[in-house]
Order: C-alpha cells, then sequence, then structure tokens
C-alpha cells in the first residue's frame, strides 16, 4: 500500500435541520484514505456511514453543514471550493458507485451513451473517442460482447450488469477516490462474487484510493485494508482489518461481530445480541453514545464522552474501559450460546406441508408479439417441484435472483395459482386457488415478506393491524378484552413492550416493523410460516434479533417455517434442511450438512465458495460463474446449468435432462457426474485451494 494521503476528514462535524433547529449527525469524525487503500465503513442503519461517504464528497443534503472540520482532497480543502470546481472533480477526481444502479442510470439513454457523456464532459473527447472508450470500459468490467451491451437501455440489463456499467462510469476517468455505497447489497452472492474481485483489480489498476460503505462484515473483511466503526455519529474504533476482526477491542464492535450468524452443527444455539436499538439523532446520550446499550457501561460512561485513543500507531478506539478488555479483566461473552433442549419438543417426523410435482408458468407476451402474432414465450418460473417441510423444523430454500424461489412461495400461500400439481396441509389438500381455500387453511399458512413497510398500513397503530388479523383469523368472536391480552401475547413473544401496539410503523425501526409482521404472521398459531427474505435489509445486529426469535417461536409455538433467503450464512444458521434452486428446478436437496460439504451440485459449490467469510485471514478459493441466470422463458436444453457450469463433461450436458442421483441419508443431487466422481473433484479442488492458501504471496514491490 502506498502511503499517501489521497483524501482526509479532519475532525469533522455535521448538523442537519430539522424543522426549526440543527442537530448533530457527526461529531468530531477522522478518517484518511491513502492511494491503494480500500478502507471500510461499518455501523448501523442511522450510523451516520453514508451521511460520512457523501461528505468526503462534498456532495450534502440541502439541509446539512459542515459546523467545523475539513475534507482535504490530495492537500486541498474541498469545503473552499466553488459549485463550478466541485462539478469538476465530481467524475474526475472523485467517483460514486451507488447502491441502487437502476435508480443511477437515466432509462431514457443507452448505457453506452451515458458512459460517453463522461469522456465527453471531462476529458473533452469527441463522441467517436468517447464512444470507443464507453466500449473499452464495459470490456474492463468483463461484459461480453460490450459493443451490443453499449446500445442497450438500462431495463433492458440484469442488476449485475447495471452494477456493472455504474462501475465502467465511475472508472471512466480514472478517480483519484472510489466511493462505494453498499454496491452489493441487492445483489446474489455469486454475482456479489464476481463484482467484488472488479472492485478490487481496478482499485488497483487505476491506483486509486477507495471508501467502502457495507453492513456486511464477510464483505468488509475480505475486500478492506483499514475499517473504521462509526455508531451514533462518532468514531468507535479504527484499525487495520486485521485487528479489528482477530481482536475487536470496542464493545460495539465485539457486538457485531458477534452478531454474524453461524451455525454450530449438532448444537442448538442462539446468538449473542445487543439490547436496544441505535439512538434517533435527538435522543443521542450526554455521555459515551453507546453506554446505554453497553453491556460493559459504567458511571463514567454514561456522564462523560470518552476520548477517542491511540491503542498504537495504527489503531484507536473511543471507550473508557478499553485497557481493562485488552488485558483481559473484562470481557463480553461473543461466542454463540448453548441452548439446553429440556422441555423443548424436537423436531418431528410428521410433514406439515408437502407439494407434489409444482408447476408454475408464465406466459410472456411482448408489443412485438402482438404486432406479428408470434406465439407468447412461456416463463418457466417452477418447474416440477417436489418438496417436504416438518413439524417444528426449518426447510432452507436458496438460489440466485430468478431461480423460482419466491413464485414457489407465493403458490404455497395462494397469492399466484399453480398451474399443475397438489399440496397437502396437515395431511389435508389444498386447493391451488386461493378462493377456495377454508378460512382455517389460510390461518395455518402465514407469510412474512422482505420488506416490512410494503406490508404495514402507515395510518394504523400496530395494535389496529394485529387486532385486524386477530378478528380475521380466529373463529370465535372475542370481546375487546380477550383482543388485547392476545395482542400483548403477541408483542411480548417478539420481544416489544405492550406500549408498542400504540405507535404507527413510521415510529419503529426496520428491525421493530419485522417484528410486528412476525407478530401478525403469527396471530392465528399458523401451522407453517414462509419467510421470504425476512432479514436481508436489516443490519447484522437486528438480524441476529429476528433469527433468534424465529428459532424462539419454533420451539415455543411449534412452528415450521420455509426459509427463502440469498443470505447462505442465515439459512444455514437456522434451517436443518436445504433445497437448491436453478431456472425453476431443484438441483439439490438434503441436510445443512450434506449439502455445504462434499459432494454438492456444482451450483451449490459456487454458492457455498462465494460467501465472503468474515475472517480477513481467510482466502478461500471462490468458484466463478460465467454471465448472468439464462431467462426462464428460454431454458437451455440437457442440464440447465450446463450454460455456466464450470464442471460441464461433455455434449451429454447439453443435450440430455441430468438424473436424480442419490447421494444417502436424503441427499440428492441432479447432475449427470456420478456421485463417486463428484466427491473426488470437489475434494482435489478443495486440497488445492488450501494448498493456495497457505502459499505466500510474493510482493511485487
Amino acid at each position: 500500500m502506498v502511503d499517501s494521503k489521497v483524501i482526509e476528514a479532519q475532525h469533522l462535524c455535521i448538523d442537519y435541520r430539522l424543522g426549526n433547529r440543527w442537530i448533530n449527525v457527526l461529531r468530531d469524525v477522522s478518517v484518511q484514505i491513502n492511494a491503494l487503500e480500500i478502507h471500510g465503513l461499518v455501523g448501523e442503519s442511522g450510523s451516520g456511514k453514508s451521511t460520512l461517504a457523501l461528505a468526503m464528497m462534498h456532495y450534502m443534503a440541502p439541509n446539512a453543514r459542515v459546523t467545523s472540520g475539513d475534507i482535504l482532497l490530495d492537500g486541498e480543502s474541498l469545503l473552499k471550493k466553488s459549485n463550478a470546481d466541485l462539478r469538476r472533480i465530481w467524475g474526475r477526481d472523485i467517483s460514486l458507485v451507488p447502491q441502487d444502479p437502476l435508480a443511477a442510470l437515466n432509462p431514457s439513454y443507452t448505457v453506452g451513451d451515458q458512459i460517453a457523456e463522461i469522456g465527453m464532459l471531462h476529458d473533452k473527447l469527441t463522441r467517436r473517442q468517447a464512444w470507443s472508450k464507453a466500449v473499452e470500459m464495459l470490456e474492463k468490467v468483463r461484459i461480453a460482447d460490450a459493443e451490443q451491451v453499449a446500445k442497450k437501455y438500462p431495463h433492458q440489463l440484469s442488476g449485475g450488469m447495471q452494477q456493472r456499467v455504474t462501475i465502467a462510469m465511475a472508472l471512466s476517468t480514472r478517480p483519484r477516490l472510489l466511493v462505494l455505497d453498499e454496491p452489493t447489497t441487492a445483489l446474489d452472492v455469486t454475482t456479489e462474487a464476481t463484482i467484488l474481485d472488479l472492485f478490487r483489480d481496478l482499485i488497483h489498476d487505476n491506483q486509486a484510493a477507495a471508501l467502502y460503505v457495507s453492513h456486511n462484515l464477510g464483505v468488509i473483511a475480505q475486500m478492506c485494508d483499514r475499517v473504521t466503526v462509526l455508531y451514533g455519529g462518532e468514531v468507535m474504533a479504527s484499525a487495520p482489518v486485521g485487528e479489528i476482526f482477530s481482536k475487536p477491542i470496542h464493545p460495539y464492535t465485539i457486538g457485531l461481530m458477534a452478531s454474524i450468524p453461524h451455525a454450530i452443527e449438532g448444537v442448538e444455539t442462539r446468538l449473542p445480541t445487543m439490547e436496544g436499538i441505535a439512538p434517533t439523532l435527538s435522543e443521542r446520550p450526554k455521555g459515551c453514545v453507546f453506554a446505554p446499550r453497553c453491556p460493559l457501561a459504567i458511571d463514567i460512561c454514561r456522564t462523560e464522552k470518552p476520548p477517542l485513543e491511540f491503542i498504537n500507531d495504527e489503531r484507536t478506539v473511543k471507550c473508557h474501559r478499553w485497557r481493562e478488555i485488552v488485558t483481559g479483566e473484562i470481557n463480553i461473552d461473543s461466542l454463540p450460546q448453548q441452548v439446553t433442549s429440556e422441555g423443548i419438543p424436537p423436531a418431528e417426523n410428521e410433514y406439515v406441508l408437502k407439494t407434489d410435482h409444482l408447476f408454475k408458468q408464465y406466459g410472456a407476451v411482448s408489443f412485438l408479439d402482438r404486432i406479428t402474432r408470434r406465439a407468447s414465450r412461456i416463463v418457466h418460473a417452477a418447474d416440477d417441484v417436489s418438496i417436504t417441510v416438518r413439524s417444528r423444523a426449518t426447510l432452507g430454500l436458496v438460489g440466485e435472483s430468478g431461480s423460482g424461489k419466491t413464485t414457489l412461495a407465493r403458490c404455497i400461500v395462494g397469492l399466484e395459482t399453480a398451474d399443475k400439481g397438489e399440496m397437502t396441509l396437515l395431511d389435508l389438500p389444498i386447493s391451488r386457488h386461493l378462493a377456495e381455500r377454508p378460512q382455517n387453511m389460510k390461518r395455518d399458512l402465514q407469510m412474512v415478506f422482505q420488506n416490512p413497510n410494503d406490508t404495514l398500513n402507515p395510518y394504523q397503530t400496530v395494535g389496529r393491524a394485529l387486532e385486524r388479523t386477530i378478528r380475521l383469523l380466529n373463529t370465535e368472536k372475542l370481546t375487546p378484552e380477550q383482543v388485547k391480552s392476545h395482542i400483548n401475547e403477541l408483542l411480548a413473544a417478539v420481544r416489544l413492550p405492550a406500549d408498542y401496539a400504540n405507535r404507527y410503523p413510521a415510529e419503529l425501526s426496520g428491525g421493530e416493523k419485522q417484528r410486528i409482521a412476525i407478530a401478525r404472521a403469527f396471530a392465528g398459531n399458523p401451522a407453517l410460516v414462509v419467510a421470504d427474505e425476512p432479514t436481508s435489509a436489516l443490519d447484522v445486529s437486528v438480524q441476529a434479533v429476528i433469527l433468534n426469535l424465529l428459532k424462539d417461536l419454533r420451539a415455543t409455538e411449534g412452528a415450521s417455517y420455509l426459509f427463502i433467503s440469498h443470505d447462505l450464512r442465515a439459512v444455514t444458521y437456522l434451517a436443518d434442511w436445504l433445497i437448491v434452486m436453478y431456472l425453476g428446478q431443484i438441483v439439490e436437496e438434503g441436510t445443512t450438512a450434506h449439502v455445504y460439504n462434499i459432494p454438492s451440485h456444482p451450483y451449490t459449490e459456487a454458492l457455498v465458495s462465494s460467501i465472503p467469510v468474515p475472517d480477513p485471514n481467510v482466502k478461500h478459493g471462490r468458484i466463478r460463474l460465467d454471465g448472468d441466470i439464462p431467462s426462464a422463458a428460454n431454458l437451455p436444453t440437457g442440464c440447465r446449468f450446463h450454460t455456466r457450469c464450470p464442471r460441464k463433461i461433455g455434449a451429454i450436458c447439453e443435450q440430455q435432462e441430468p438424473p436424480w442421483r442419490d447421494a444417502g441419508d436424503g441427499h440428492h443431487i441432479r447432475c449427470h457426474i456420478p456421485i463417486d466422481e463428484l466427491t473426488v473433484m470437489q475434494t482435489a479442488t478443495l486440497e488445492k485451494q488450501h494448498a493456495d492458501a497457505l502459499t505466500p504471496i510474493e510482493s511485487s514491490v
């Protein structure tokens, strides 16, 4: 790493104007990023990450102001630059890659024109030169057939390709600083792995510095050289990535690390969690901003703000008790807590839900199809899917976007009508049509969605939302006292006080809204809860609370879950049986241990290898999949995965449907490669990756 400062925030304080008063957002924040350094910025929602990231560009909201401190780019103050100067700097010296690429791209222009515009504006290129440069940048971000892609509009590209276009735009002028604001949060794990490789290579090639904002600690561990932890608008700790992950010192950092979901095979565990929620802008305490949630807080923590102290030349921490933590005089339990199974009924062999040969197709008719009277294209969303969910157990469903996971879930709960197939719930047949299902069957099948904002009425209190559900799902007529008692029981079950019944959704945090959504799903004591990405939008600390809650409700209420997620760590922690889907088809199923270990389907192998490990010292080889998942309206012949499969063995994969092979103990894999040969292949790959990880990398300096 080159020891030359590219950008530096010095004792930065920023306020927001809310109503008639100014409220502090960032307090005395100092961050320095050197050339060739990727600097990670972590913390919960509301900690000030995005505010600081945009402030480093001097691109702030209209109601924001810098009250003290400075921001220096190559030694020059950005705060003293005019708007005209800043416009020249943005895009040329500093570039931003946003979280949502589709919102950042103009839908009215081709992606090539949008990239070319940057070259004409900042590098004064001719239109022909700018177009050639745009195509060259698309090739650099590894987009195949770049000339044709450049002529397409943003909506014609997949999410991963849209994000590559924003990267090409950001790097087209070889900026000194790249600001990456949660750029892979909405991407599948395989696409995320490819994008992260791109960032790493292109930052190095451009001799740039980068600020990487994320709440994914695995990504931070694998990507960054240094990490700064924010909480309540203040720096809690800053250190090289290896030190902060191997020996976290600040209680908040310790709490974040402990919240990362990881299961221990054969042992029922609960993740350590941090009590309470992050403070709002107007409720930040007088003393240490983390004191209300800190398990080590003492009187001085509540009355005096701790100074930001240097532990060594490269590491800082803001805590009154860090010395006691370093010496081991005090400690915080950061290991998963083993839970006794005494008194808790185990998972049962009876099946709550069965689906047999379920099919769901969509007829996609385009405007061009209508004009030319061509036959409509058939989208195979769920193709011959058979699954079973045991009582008091969790079935995990994983796969990339477009694999059919959500379609299957919606068919089960009746939000979509399956075309063919049979379903049974508690050994009773379920109609594929929601209108034909009796009330008790609707009560026994409930769903928790990814975004609770879309399912909670902003004009109804929490109590009113729960009351309505209770009355709809209960066959008996209840008195107001009985309804109120049931509401209090539901709130207690999701670890919320009874007075939350009087709050509106806008008064709740994201994690609290999701807990209300879970409470509502349990209002009728359902036999099965279908959870579709219920934690993907949450901070890691809030995710731990929700995952623990789902485990507790499974144990105490006898619930069963169909848990859908692209976060394989969360699925592994909660599920005891896994199904992997690809292009509407199940390619592997088995226990969690079976699916994650050798042998596994080549697609599963790629998914597991792409999981970013929250340990910077672990550098395992990742299997990169070429291209995006094909369209479900134009399925590949033979094995549906053969167009991307790194283990394709020949024409048989392209021409014949693979068999459903038995790997033992209920573990099945849909693949042409025999189980024994697949085991030998994957074992050799694992041994090579382990050997490569142990081989020291020679310095190029």
